[in-house]
């Protein structure tokens, strides 16, 4: 179905619509390139959208949606590969504030490597997502898989008697102690 005029493009359901814009993105006849985008927005298919309008020349446009979705990042690159140095930066900053209201400091440290952002901020970022992924972690959930994952390699051990298997139950008793232990001074803490 490649080269199909829009016309042709106009009678297919729009789900065909959208599998021929994925099927031929890099071919598209001009015509179809801005109901193109607009389709596959509208299909929930924002990467490809941005790609359909960076790979035909339209930066503004892929910026625009890029930035729509909350992706600074991809935003500030098709800024930079164009050739639009201060934009570039000036998103990095933006997206680097959003990123930072958000809690999504994995992209912030990425903006703020983008800026240059000297080493001990990158770290606070770094930390303050640390500290953001901690106090929203399930520990009751993080403890129950830690504890599958010793039965299954007490399991593994069983019938091993090599050097290597005593120092594992040996390692695995002592951490054990010392969660027991952990446990009681947090009990007698509280």
């Amino acid at each position: 179905m490649i080269g199909i005029s829009s016309e042709e493009f106009d009678k297919l359901s729009r789900e065909d619509q959208v599998l021929y814009l994925t099927e031929n993105l890099r071919q598209l006849p001009e015509e179809l390139i801005e109901p193109g985008i607009e389709i596959l927005i509208g299909a929930g298919e924002p990467e490809l959208a941005i790609s359909l309008a960076k790979d035909s020349g339209r930066t503004d446009k892929a910026m625009e949606i890029a930035l729509e979705e909350g992706d600074y990042l991809w935003a500030a690159l098709i800024a930079k590969k164009a050739g639009l140095e201060e934009e570039s930066m000036r998103l990095y900053r933006e997206g680097l504030d959003y990123y930072v209201s958000e809690k999504m400091y994995g992209r912030a440290v990425s903006a703020g490597q983008a800026l240059g952002l000297p080493s001990h901020q990158l770290e606070r970022l770094f930390e303050a997502g640390v500290n953001h992924e901690r106090r929203s972690m399930d520990l009751g959930r993080v403890g129950y898989a830690l504890e599958t994952i010793a039965l299954s390699l007490e399991n593994a051990l069983i019938g091993r008697d090599d050097d290597l298997a005593e120092g594992l139950r040996r390692a695995m008793v002592e951490e054990r102690e010392k969660t027991i232990r952990r446990a009681a001074e947090d009990r007698e803490r509280s």
